[in-house]
């Protein structure tokens, strides 16, 4: 073997050694840069991912950064210019320090070098909302959506603080216009929170479906959350269309309505522990597996303090609708105020108190089980609930 063809051999052994290591980095680097450390502690990005991670670290113990964590990223930075992190890094030193020309100048060098890059569009949209630069700010939101795993709704938190001040309201309009994706998952990320949901009833669309809307529910849920039962039950019937009749104490009593959503109407369905679905003539099907406890159907009611009856008929396996119950519970309450099983409320109704302190109830059907699990196949007719007398 000729010289020249021994060297061309150890040339091709060192390059295949660099590509494994290169590999190796590269596969190691984002999330093990102890072990890419190892195979070339001087590769760029092994330097920027323990330079990272130990800054990372030092904020979490709230310490200042080593030295020695800032010089590799220098380093880095010198062997790949076009690598957003250090940009990154620099620009949130600058935050630290207050100087945010600097800081924002930094995280439009880390976007132009990556532009979906995602910490870059997070670090700019706070800088640009909170230098009032609204444009841009809302620009960098719309990068945030599309590049965020979670996707749009992820962006509710930037614009929390945002949309509570009416005055921008007219901004995030003309941001939905030309947005129109995100308006539905933004504005159910708003409805979220409490602090921003006069912004959604705001800048809801006068021409879409409210009642099928995706931030109704989490709306409703919200006021709920926070006690204010009477302004939620005013927006669903605005939004719905659904009103309690004079002298009706339970919604869709005849389960007739499909559409209006909880929690003002009935929430029903199925899952492991049984099925609950409307029937027609006014009937509500229920079937109960018995191999485990839970509800099957509940509504959100706003009774007054006082005496009420509830009353009903029951068809179908009415031997086994003892495993089946009524409960009424205050709302957010750890127990019912009380219970009765199915077959004892069709033969001599239920009759229940509602206290002061109790300004909404759910009314649940639940099934119990038992230890030789048996499945109840009922159907409940001419449900009716009565005031009996004022507490």
């Amino acid at each position: 073997m000729t010289a020249t063809r021994i060297i061309a051999i150890i040339i091709a052994l060192l390059i295949d050694v660099q590509i494994v290591r290169n590999a190796a980095v590269l596969l190691y680097a984002p999330s093990k840069p102890m072990l890419a450390a190892k195979f070339w502690p001087t590769h760029p990005a092994t330097e920027i991912s323990l330079s990272t991670t130990e800054i990372a670290r030092a904020a979490r113990d709230r310490r200042a950064a080593p030295p020695s964590a800032f010089a590799m990223m220098t380093d880095a930075s010198s062997k790949e210019p076009l690598a957003p992190e250090p940009f990154l890094v620099r620009g949130v030193n600058a935050e630290l320090a207050r100087d945010g020309a600097v800081a924002q100048k930094a995280f439009e060098a880390a976007q132009w070098r990556d532009p979906r890059s995602l910490a870059a569009a997070s670090f700019l949209a706070d800088r640009y909302f909170r230098a009032g630069d609204l444009e841009r700010g809302l620009r960098e939101i719309a990068a945030l959506a599309r590049l965020s795993p979670a996707g749009p709704s992820s962006v509710g938190p930037y614009l929390a603080a945002y949309a509570t001040n009416p005055t921008n309201w007219p901004a995030l309009r003309n941001f939905f216009q030309t947005n129109h994706g995100l308006y539905e998952p933004i504005m159910a990320a708003l409805a979220a929170n409490m602090a921003t949901v006069p912004a959604v009833l705001a800048l809801a669309q006068p021409n879409e479906k409210a009642a099928t809307a995706d931030w109704l529910a989490p709306l409703l849920n919200t006021l709920v959350a926070h006690g204010q039962y009477d302004e939620a039950r005013e927006i669903w019937e605005k939004m719905t269309g659904a009103q309690l009749r004079s002298g009706q104490l339970i919604y869709d009593a005849s389960f007739s309505d499909r559409s209006s959503p909880p929690p003002f109407n009935w929430t029903l369905g199925s899952s492991m522990v049984g099925l609950s679905e409307r029937q027609p003539g006014g009937r509500l099907h229920v079937i109960f597996y018995g191999q485990e406890d839970g509800f099957l159907a509940n509504e959100l009611l706003l009774l007054q303090p006082g005496s009420y009856r509830l009353s009903m008929q029951l068809l179908g396996d009415t031997a086994r609708a003892h495993t089946l119950n009524w409960s009424i519970w205050c709302d957010k309450a750890a127990a019912p105020i009380s219970s009765v099983t199915l077959d004892a409320a069709a033969e001599r109704g239920w009759s229940f108190v509602v206290p002061k302190d109790c300004p909404a109830q759910s009314l649940k059907l639940s099934g119990v089980s038992s230890g030789v699990p048996q499945q109840s196949d009922v159907t409940i007719a001419d449900l009716r609930l009565e005031q009996a007398g004022r507490a």
